[in-house]
Order: structure tokens, then C-alpha cells, then sequence
């Protein structure tokens, strides 16, 4: 059976950071509906005037980012000591747990083109050791189907392997389809999909969404996606809700206001990080 759409959420244009230009899609409003995704940012411009002030040094805790590039460079940097680059189709998954502190920094290029994604983690796990992982573009494998290619950047797809996080299982697919292209995705009718279309128009059942808008999905088993008038890119995610309460404050997400006041205090204190480079005391 088809799967049905039960919500349409269409990005709308903000800036963040240090003042990067970029489409919001989902947020504080939308994490019921979509749960476990919390937020989804899309970025897109040929101006690098719109994006290269960056996201400097600033916290994290209790969430898992991931930011997938289509087209662009962006450089990272942690607390843990980590640095890495992720350029055209290639992916970084960053595991906040109990806190890290990292800056993202996008460079002049032709086009950025991306997402980055928030994962909720379950309350139990929250406080779990930060974790980075660099997703260079040959570690997401292409499956071919008639018509286009698809990039496993999270999970599997037919039994093809991507990435796999360490504390909520995601899927997370980029469906890219020429002209004319089609393709009809099996889904758990006991998940929780969204798609997101990046690049393009699309007909997903019977109905034509418009490009840097997320549908989530219910009732069925089946997803066919079909091109319009042109190529399209289409992000495929697929979970389980965790259900549980959200206290969000900024870059911090907690189940509750006592832990998300406790974390903003410790920021104050100075005792956020507990995890330090290897060697440093």
C-alpha cells in the first residue's frame, strides 16, 4: 500500500550562525510530527557572501548532527581534537552525547548545496561519550536503479551498507533521478519516514511537492517517487519515534527544563566538556 502524507513542511528562508543565509524546514515547531528529526536546515547559493561567516565555535549536547553536501566545501573543528573536511557528496555524522563544542565553516565554492540534520537520542543514551565521524563521499556507497543512483549515506539499502550511528538507528538516502526517472522505495510500516526534496519538483504518490519541501509519511509500505519536468534529489529518511519529551534550548536538547538549565550552567562554569583530546588532562 502507498504510503500516505500526513504532513507538508515547507522551508522558509532565516540565517544562523554568524549570519549564513539558509532554509529552515523543520524546528521546535515540527518535532512531534517528525520525531526523531528535529531540525533540518537546507543551504543553497552561488554567493558566498550567503554562507562563508560560518558556524563558530559553539556547544552541543544531548543530539546527533549530520550535514551532507551535495556541492560545497565545509571544514570542521572539535573539542576532541577532530578536523575534517566534508566537499561534494560526502557527509559528516557528529555525535554531541554529554557536550562538545565544534565550529562548521563553509568555503567559497560555485555552489553549496546540503543539509544538515538533527537527530534526537534517546534520554538514555544522552550523556554518551562525543564521537565525530567523516563521511568522505567514497565511504557513501551508489546503489544504480533505472534511471539515477541512489548514495547510502545512513544505514542500508538493498542490502547495500552506509553508515550505521551508534544510538538511534537512521536511514538516510540520496535519491537522485533524471528525467523521467522513477522509483518506488519499500518502507517499515512500523517507521517513521521523511522526505525531503533538495533539488527539484517531485510526484511522491499522486501528488506533486514543491523542491525544499518535507513530507512525513504514515500508513503504507511503499513510497513511489517521480520526476516532473526535470532531474531531482531527493533525502530519504527512515527511523523510529523515540516518543519522549524535548526540552530544546538552542544547541542543546534534553528531555527536561532541570537538565537543560543544568547543561547552560555548566557552560557558565566551565565544566560542559567531559571528554578532552586524548593526552590532555
Amino acid at each position: 500500500m502507498e504510503a500516505k502524507m500526513i504532513h507538508r513542511e515547507k522551508g522558509v528562508r532565516t540565517k544562523d550562525g554568524a549570519g549564513v543565509s539558509l532554509v529552515r524546514v523543520l524546528s521546535n515547531r515540527t518535532v512531534t510530527a517528525y520525531d526523531p528529526l528535529l531540525m533540518l536546515d537546507s543551504f543553497d547559493s552561488t554567493d558566498p557572501k550567503d554562507y562563508i561567516a560560518g558556524f563558530p565555535m559553539h556547544p552541543h549536547r544531548g543530539i546527533e548532527t549530520i550535514t551532507y553536501l551535495r556541492r560545497g566545501e565545509i571544514t570542521h573543528e572539535d573539542s576532541l581534537g577532530n578536523k575534517g573536511r566534508i566537499t561534494d557528496g560526502g557527509s559528516q555524522w557528529m555525535t554531541a552525547g554529554s557536550g562538545i563544542m565544534h565550529e562548521e565553516m563553509p568555503q567559497p565554492s560555485d555552489r553549496m548545496l546540503g543539509v544538515q540534520v538533527w537527530l534526537n537520542m534517546p534520554q538514555k543514551e544522552k550523556m554518551a561519550p562525543p564521537a565525530y565521524h567523516d563521511l568522505s563521499a567514497d565511504k557513501c556507497p551508489v546503489v544504480p536503479v533505472e534511471g539515477g543512483e541512489v548514495a547510502v549515506i545512513g544505514g542500508q539499502y538493498q542490502g547495500v551498507q552506509g553508515f550505521q550511528g551508534h544510538h538511534h538507528p537512521l536511514t538516510f538516502l540520496s535519491i537522485r533521478l533524471e528525467a523521467g526517472g522513477s522509483l518506488t522505495l519499500p518502507l517499515d510500516p512500523k517507521g517513521s519516514q521523511t522526505v525531503f526534496l533538495l533539488e527539484g519538483d517531485a510526484r511522491l504518490g499522486d501528488v506533486v511537492v514543491e523542491e525544499k519541501t518535507a513530507v512525513r509519511l504514515a500508513e503504507g509500505d511503499s513510497l513511489t517517487l517521480k520526476t516532473t519536468d526535470g532531474p531531482i534529489e531527493v533525502l530519504f529518511f527512515e527511523s523510529y519515534p523515540l516518543e519522549e519529551s524535548i526540552a530544546w534550548g538552542g544547541p542543546i536538547v534534553m528531555n527536561t527544563q532541570e537538565e537543560l538549565d543544568a547543561a547552560f550552567a555548566e557552560l557558565r562554569e566551565g565544566s560542559f566538556i567531559k571528554d578532552k583530546p586524548e593526552g590532555e588532562a
